[in-house]
């Protein structure tokens, strides 16, 4: 009965494994089934309430919403939308009955619209520009020119940033790549033409305090494709080397919408 309403996915290196959240604070975990290389499947699925500091679930606080997620080694963090919170949980130690820590976070992130907040977060490998920092995108948290704000959290340069918005799209996830670019998930809706998502990469490199960042268009698509309330996205190396993205929607708990698993490889020179 808590299955839907999937806002972020984690999928682990091996392709199979993956951690993701719902909007009403519920983890789900389980592993991807494959035919070849097409997913066709979940598997060992589990569910659990996200548990806050007091390990009471954070509904108990109000706290709905749950709309990010990033792991760094067996660290997950959860970014909480309306509340404007991130949370930190030792998944390593002890998985899905893990409490949330709150993690400092700039006054500005506070700031953000009621229902715009913290969309994306992604944390930095070694290795990388800005190695160590949580890069937290918020949904449609606008600067002073009509920009999304990003957020530097820890790491080497901390500060705030701005994504060049276009077109009337909207942050909903982000991923780091193991070569060190930023891929953001984007959407936008209307009442006439549906559900419209896209795929940005965007160079890390160019993320420091004061920057405005753009980038190309991977995959634009509509509602003449097999999408729907796209909010999830995860990356992860292929068994060749290939950079596979997975995607996951978000049906609001609605029986008009669709909670779908995609997957693309990306074509790379």
């Amino acid at each position: 009965r808590d299955f839907g309403g999937i806002s972020s996915i984690r999928v682990e290196r091996d392709g199979e494994r993956f951690l993701a959240v719902t909007d009403k604070g519920h983890w789900l975990r389980g592993r991807i089934r494959y035919e070849g290389e097409a997913p066709v499947g979940i598997a060992d699925a589990e569910m659990a309430p996200v548990l806050g500091p007091d390990g009471r679930p954070i509904t108990a606080r109000g706290w709905y919403d749950a709309e990010s997620l990033a792991e760094d080694g067996g660290t997950v963090y959860l970014g909480l939308e309306r509340v404007h919170n991130i949370l930190r949980f030792d998944f390593r130690r002890h998985g899905l009955m893990a409490r949330g820590l709150p993690v400092a976070v700039p006054r500005e992130l506070k700031q953000l619209p009621p229902n715009k907040g913290i969309e994306g977060l992604a944390v930095v490998p070694q290795g990388l520009p800005l190695a160590g920092a949580l890069i937290a995108f918020s949904e449609r948290g606008l600067d002073a020119d009509g920009n999304i704000r990003g957020f530097l959290i820890g790491g080497p340069r901390p500060g705030l940033f701005s994504v060049k918005r276009s077109d009337d799209f909207d942050i909903t996830d982000a991923a780091v790549t193991p070569a060190g670019e930023a891929f953001i998930l984007e959407r936008k809706y209307s009442l006439l033409a549906g559900p419209g998502m896209r795929i940005r990469r965007l160079p890390l490199a160019a993320m420091e305090p004061g920057a405005l960042v753009d980038g190309p268009v991977l995959i634009e698509a509509d509602a003449g494709f097999q999408i729907d309330n796209m909010e999830g996205l995860s990356v992860h190396r292929g068994p060749t080397g290939e950079l596979v993205l997975t995607l996951v929607s978000d049906d609001n708990f609605s029986p008009l919408q669709r909670t779908l698993l995609l997957q693309f490889t990306l074509a790379e020179p």
